[in-house]
């Protein structure tokens, strides 16, 4: 098997394609409703990243392979590898915000995801989760960067102190932390487009990228950030025009977040 992203995903393209993968996906799609309406994988795939299919609807599908992918047949690995395949631009955008972070080298990255993503699908509580696509992306980007604070912290614990690590930008576990801060101010002023805005100014993310992570569409990705720095910089432009003994933390502290992330 390949060790390149790209060989990963047309390893995993070449299983689905196999006379055995068609055998079992027509196992499950015997006892899955919402797959009947799709002959085969590739009509299955096609759906999902270029159908007029609506959210509700993607979401079924998911719901569907991901459930078989949790059995403990053979058809359950043919599942599993649907899903990624599904799921792949998200997986490729957080992949890419990974590398831009410099977390670690393309190879364990490409590594370390595919397993979050897997182990993810594999445990995921399916009678506790709505949203499919967006809970297994946002779970596999989140177990990862725990695990680079994780080694961060221990490999900082173990250093030893002296003026060149003090000078140093501030740490991977530091900028987590100040990324946490700044994500609160931006939750309290623009809600649930938090995320999308730090993905896009801070991680170099396309808005497009961002609405895949979201499972929205670019379109939608694109008007939802347009409102938010829209409702950021009139929040920005109040505040700029109080007297000067007017006191809010919300704005100081998203700049100096900012300002200390970029420089990170």
């Amino acid at each position: 098997m390949s060790f390149s992203w790209s060989g990963i995903r047309d390893d995993l393209a070449r299983s689905s394609s196999t006379l055995q993968s068609h055998r079992d996906y027509r196992a499950i799609r015997s006892i899955e409703p919402a797959l009947q309406p799709h002959a085969d994988i590739a009509a299955l795939l096609g759906a999902l990243h270029h159908g007029q299919l609506d959210h509700d609807c993607r979401n079924t599908l998911l719901l569907a392979l991901v459930r078989a992918s949790q059995g403990g047949d053979r058809p359950a690995d043919m599942a599993l590898g649907v899903v990624l395949l599904a799921l792949w631009p998200g997986l490729d955008a957080i992949r890419n915000r990974c590398l831009r972070r410099r977390i670690g080298s393309p190879d364990d990255i490409s590594s370390d995801l595919l397993a979050r993503a897997t182990e993810t699908i594999r445990k995921l509580d399916l009678t506790r989760v709505n949203q499919i696509a967006a809970t297994v992306l946002r779970n596999a980007e989140r177990d990862v960067l725990r695990a680079v604070i994780r080694d961060d912290a221990r490999q900082q614990s173990c250093a030893d102190l002296d003026p060149d690590w003090i000078a140093a930008a501030p740490s991977w576990a530091e900028r987590q932390r100040l990324r946490g801060a700044l994500r609160r101010d931006l939750v309290a002023l623009i809600g649930r487009d938090a995320d999308l805005v730090l993905g896009v100014v801070l991680d170099g993310a396309s808005q497009v990228e961002m609405g895949a992570v979201m499972a929205v569409t670019g379109s939608a990705a694109r008007k939802r950030y347009q409102r938010a720095m829209a409702s950021l910089a009139l929040h920005y432009a109040s505040f700029a025009g109080r007297p000067q003994g007017s006191t809010t933390s919300t704005p100081m502290a998203a700049k100096g977040a900012t300002s200390r992330l970029a420089t990170g």
